[in-house]
């Protein structure tokens, strides 16, 4: 059976699909399954409950890991764990993500809902700063990582990229969210931090001629980065 949840208004605002119309794709998608449904509706009842990413985001990059025959997978920003549970799953049964966080509360929620999908043991959290992470794992990892997705505080996003850049292999893959920034970033008259922020880094990923890059109208904006 598919599990519908309400269109967040960062969506509607962003690119206009009204309830009925998303609906819709989502009826005609790959259904998302109970427990990333459950996670879904555990989460909305947050304050914060917009950092998640949408269902149709979590399939997209499930695909793409199957898609890459992805067996090792980094993550930069874990909330409640609804992209690291999507991608685990995706893993083959010997596949590793590394998930990067700061908060034992966000992701005591996301542990939880390892343990139920039986993905915990592909996943290693690390509570710490991502950047000290990603500097740890540049001493003896660099270009062995499939997959990298960066989903966390805004003003570091230059040093996420430019770090995952180095830890995925050549034909690896780097997802990037929140990048159309509710549309705030095409708004000629938007001076806010954050949305310069993003929209500077959105320069520096197209100009960068290390990747491939597709800038996508999913969810908040996804930037999919292809590592020549």
């Amino acid at each position: 059976m598919v599990r519908f949840t309400v269109i967040t208004p960062m969506y509607k605002q962003a690119f206009g699909v009204d309830e009925s119309l998303y609906r819709y794709i989502l009826s005609n998608s790959q259904p998302e399954s109970d427990i990333l449904a459950q996670l879904r509706e555990e989460t909305a009842q947050m304050p914060q409950a917009r950092m998640q990413i949408s269902s149709d985001q979590g399939q997209l990059m499930a695909l793409l890991v199957r898609l890459m025959q992805a067996k090792k997978a980094l993550e930069v920003g874990v909330f409640t764990g609804y992209s690291s549970l999507s991608v685990a799953i995706a893993l083959p049964p010997d596949g590793k993500l590394i998930a990067c966080d700061v908060s034992e509360e966000y992701t005591a929620i996301a542990r939880r809902y390892w343990e139920l999908a039986g993905v915990a043991d592909k996943i290693d959290l690390r509570i710490a700063p991502a950047i000290d992470t990603l500097d740890e794992l540049l001493k003896d990892q660099a270009g062995t990582f499939d997959f990298a997705f960066i989903d966390a505080d805004k003003g570091n996003y230059a040093n996420y990229y430019d770090r995952a850049v180095q830890l995925v292999r050549s034909g690896g893959l780097i997802a990037i969210d929140n990048v159309l920034w509710a549309g705030r970033v095409a708004d000629e008259t938007d001076h806010d931090k954050i949305t310069n922020t993003i929209r500077d880094f959105n320069a520096k990923v197209a100009q960068d001629d290390r990747v491939m890059v597709s800038l996508l109208p999913i969810a908040d904006g996804l930037t999919l980065a292809l590592k020549r």
